[in-house]
């Protein structure tokens, strides 16, 4: 049986109109980052797309950004917290490398890229596997990267920008294969 995976970022925050670096520390949403996510709840609404199914990150900002989007009860999972980015948490953004990043974080004491791409794709399979037909999963911009990078082998449907907030990835799951079926950016210009 086919299942359909809606992975989300969660919407705007403090700490990403400040242009911080936020892992595994946390800020709340913006009044925008509110928006954004009433803006996906209407998405889903209107294409109609009924959860049986929902998941976010332990992080604040990811559940906060499901329960605008559904009154479905939910679990929180820690395997799908964002890349751990050891003591540069909450430093200017102006810190980060090059992209990619690989593995230098791990000289701050956070997490290398692969093993951040192995937690996510691990946790994402386990709740496929467990989920029923239509699943949403609110979870972070790296994270989402780092999944859509996992199986870009199964997929022609790319996104070369970055992944903005309440970006939605819809994935076809069937004979544990993931495949990216499409990318669902918001118009949010009436936000500004």
């Amino acid at each position: 049986m086919m299942k359909t995976l809606y992975l989300m970022r969660h919407g705007e925050t403090l700490f990403n109109q400040q242009k911080k670096i936020q892992g595994w520390c946390d800020s709340p949403l913006t009044e925008k980052g509110i928006k954004q996510a009433q803006i996906a709840r209407d998405y889903f609404r209107n294409h109609p797309i009924n959860f049986d199914s929902a998941y976010a990150s332990t992080s604040e900002r990811a559940s906060d950004t499901l329960e605008q989007v559904t009154d479905l009860s939910y679990k929180r999972v820690k395997g799908l917290k964002e890349w751990n980015f050891g003591r540069l948490e909450s430093e200017s953004e102006s810190l980060n490398p090059p992209l990619p990043y690989g593995d230098f974080f791990t000289g701050y004491g956070g997490e290398g890229e692969r093993q951040f791409r192995k937690r996510v794709s691990e946790t994402l399979m386990e709740i496929m596997k467990e989920a029923g037909e239509t699943v949403l999963v609110v979870s972070h911009g790296a994270a989402c990267r780092q999944f859509m990078r996992n199986w870009a082998h199964t997929s022609e449907v790319d996104q070369k920008d970055r992944l903005g907030n309440c970006c939605i990835l819809k994935f076809e799951f069937e004979h544990n294969t993931f495949k990216l079926a499409e990318i669902i950016n918001h118009d949010f210009s009436s936000l500004e």
